[in-house]
């Protein structure tokens, strides 16, 4: 190999990867090993960690990736996508629409409750208990913003997916899949919520407390918990926009003519 190719080699190394003539390899493993044995969850874990999951860690990845591929067309990421698809771009354009508008505010959440659900870890093993810890950890967040990431719903009561996820994080503590500090550090902030509001409207955990426990308890990274997210939700927004691009509209708005006043109803070149 010359002293240009070596170099070019080197630029490109990964240890994800490894692409020859007649060969393709995933984390070392060739792909043809890989097809008809490995699900996708398997290989997701496979080209993030480097190793197989077990059976039950890969359950309990499934479970949160299927808990948030969708949320109604009410999301911003998914009403992005479908006006996308009414605009004449391509089926892939209009889901990077819907996947980009995946930010702190839309999206975030899961990733920052990983990062506060840490700090309480963290207080804890300097000998808080944990609802010191989780009163401790609130406090220092809601310093910088008044919401508490991964708790309350502005639409759901209490979030349908929260127990479902929850129950089955107890499950993998109760075998030794996982260990338990992050499930035990979120259910004591929802402890200090309810104690602190009192008769007040409770502000149970959401999907992206209950999904950050998961990805957490399964040591994942913070900033994974929102790439397992966009993941996930990638699946809801390719639906809406297929669904989008079969309905005949063309460059749809956020709330139909009917309802826009009549200067603004009948556009001259939309």
């Amino acid at each position: 190999m010359s002293g240009t190719a070596d170099e070019a080699a080197l630029w490109w190394a990964t240890a994800v990867s490894h692409i020859e003539p007649g060969s393709i390899e995933l984390r070392d493993r060739p792909v043809q090993e890989l097809i008809g044995s490995a699900s996708l969850v398997d290989v997701i874990w496979l080209l993030l960690r480097g190793d197989v999951p077990s059976p039950r860690q890969a359950a309990l990845l499934e479970a949160a990736l299927v808990a948030g591929v969708d949320h109604g067309p009410q999301a911003p990421s998914i009403a992005a996508a479908r006006m996308a698809a009414t605009c004449g771009v391509g089926l892939n354009n209009a889901v990077a629409t819907g996947v980009n508008m995946l930010g702190d505010a839309h999206g975030g959440a899961g990733q920052q409750c990983v990062e506060m659900l840490t700090d309480i870890r963290h207080l804890r093993s300097e000998g808080r208990s944990w609802e010191e810890a989780a009163r401790e950890a609130m406090a220092d967040w809601q310093s910088r913003s008044r919401y508490l990431p991964g708790f309350g719903h502005r639409f759901h009561p209490v979030d349908p997916r929260r127990d479902p996820l929850l129950s089955l994080v107890e499950e993998a503590v109760s075998d030794g899949t996982v260990g338990g500090d992050f499930l035990q550090a979120a259910l004591a902030v929802e402890t200090a919520l309810e104690r602190r509001r009192a008769g007040a409207r409770p502000v149970p955990m959401n999907i992206d407390g209950a999904t950050a426990v998961i990805y957490a308890e399964l040591g994942f990274s913070a900033p994974l918990a929102r790439g397992l997210f966009v993941l996930s939700r990638s699946v809801g927004i390719l639906a809406h926009a297929w669904e989008e691009t079969g309905q005949g509209r063309r460059n749809k708005g956020p709330v139909p003519r009917s309802v826009l006043p009549a200067r603004l109803s009948q556009p001259k070149n939309a």
